[in-house]
């Protein structure tokens, strides 16, 4: 997997939309600790060029991780999905547990 500033672990949804996400931040060289991400601040994010991914933190690995399927933002302004897949019609997370 080529380079990625983020790592996805968990998800909460609400009302079929992804209401916050929890996740790790690339700082430099190491990551952030975990950090709750909401909606509004994912698509900003993603929308500026950062990749994020699916993914679980190794344990005792301090930035090492296991890493999935990219996440991907689909559709403009108003209408935006975010998903791991290539087509939705909503917000999708796979492998992403709940929170």
């Amino acid at each position: 997997m080529t380079k990625f500033d983020g790592v996805i672990e968990a998800v909460r949804y609400k009302g079929g939309k992804i209401d916050a996400v929890r996740a790790y931040e690339r700082r430099g060289a190491t990551f952030s600790d975990c950090v709750v991400l909401s909606r509004k601040t994912l698509i900003e994010r993603v929308g500026q060029g950062k990749r994020f991914v699916i993914g679980q933190r190794k344990e005792f690995m301090a930035s090492t991780f296991e890493v999935g399927k990219p996440v991907k933002l689909l559709g403009k302004d108003d209408q935006q999905i975010i998903t791991t897949g290539d087509q939705s019609e909503y917000d999708e997370l796979e492998d992403a547990p709940a929170f």
